[in-house]
């Protein structure tokens, strides 16, 4: 099973890809989806559009994980999020892709052992795991994280599927 992890962003999505083949795990890929915040939202989004479709086409990933948005103080920020979000969960299911959502505290649980975990534990665990440090092919420092969290969330879907067959199918 080929599972496409995201980490959804407007300005920057994280993507990571893990293939799991009776019970070896495997780091495919992984990288950032990035906008110019300078272009207006809908072309921000016909990018990400184009992008997803890309990753589609060049991986053909048997399901997708993403993770469910959290945002308690920042409401424009969480609704421009959701808005990308839908774009790619639009573009996964007109390829007949299944998409599974993960809440962030369960993706924590099920990748570093703990709800509360920090993003150095995931990338800890993620290294542990796979054997290679988790970085973005562009080394921007805020961006790090995001195509970590994404391999973390296409985990998570790999180990709650064997335990319960998946969380949510969006």
């Amino acid at each position: 099973m080929l599972v496409l992890g995201i980490d959804p962003g407007t300005a920057t999505t994280g993507y990571g890809l893990i293939r799991e083949n009776n019970g070896e795990l495997e780091a495919v890929s992984w990288g950032l989806i990035e906008t110019d915040k300078e272009l207006l939202l809908g072309k921000r989004f016909i990018h990400i559009y184009t992008q997803v479709s890309s990753l589609i086409k060049r991986f053909n990933p048997d399901v997708v994980a993403i993770e469910k948005i959290f945002f308690a103080s920042n409401a424009k920020t969480a609704i421009s999020v959701g808005q990308a979000q839908g774009v790619m969960i639009y573009c996964f299911a007109k390829s007949n892709i299944d998409v599974f959502e993960y809440a962030p505290g369960t993706i924590k649980k099920m990748v570093a052992g703990g709800g509360k975990a920090k993003k150095k534990d995931i990338q800890k665990s993620l290294r542990k795991i796979f054997g290679v440090k988790i970085r973005s092919a562009k080394k921007k420092k805020s961006h790090f994280d995001d195509s970590a969290d994404a391999l973390a969330v296409a985990l998570c879907h790999i180990l709650v599927s064997k335990e319960k067959g998946g969380e949510k199918d969006v």
